[in-house]
């Protein structure tokens, strides 16, 4: 399992955008270790391609943790209006789904109390991305 962890932490850092997709998909299930997190955050703000960006969200929201959606607060807070129109349309992707089961309300009450003032802030814009729901 770890090897798993440790070839997608080198694949995060491909310079193939296909690898670095592959990487976001493989490392969603690790959200809550240290080093796939940062990893991911790196990917959910992906500068070379939008792709990276769109994919990583989509399976992070469809893991659907608290840590894979913190993660997702995180980038949010970080990101440039470009990269938060990916990261948006990423989240949606996986929300209108047939399997969109992304518990968005109760994750985000949880984000709106981290201790974190990033990931707090950006709990709060995805929760206005959501319909009706809010931190």
């Amino acid at each position: 399992m770890m090897s798993g962890l440790e070839s997608a932490l080198t694949m995060a850092s491909s310079p193939s955008w296909s690898q670095r997709v592959r990487a976001g998909r493989d490392l969603a299930s690790f959200a809550d270790f240290p080093e796939a997190a940062d990893a991911l955050v790196g990917l959910l703000l992906d500068a070379e391609d939008t792709a990276v960006t769109r994919q990583t969200a989509e399976v992070l929201a469809r893991v659907g943790t608290v840590a894979a959606v913190r993660l997702i607060a995180l980038a949010v807070a970080e990101a440039d209006d470009h990269q938060a129109d990916w990261l948006q349309i990423g989240l949606h992707d996986a929300l209108v789904g047939p399997d969109g089961v992304l518990d968005a309300a109760a994750i985000c009450g949880q984000l709106a109390r981290d201790q974190d003032e990033a990931v707090r802030r950006g709990a709060a814009e995805v929760s206005t991305w959501m319909d009706g729901t809010r931190c």
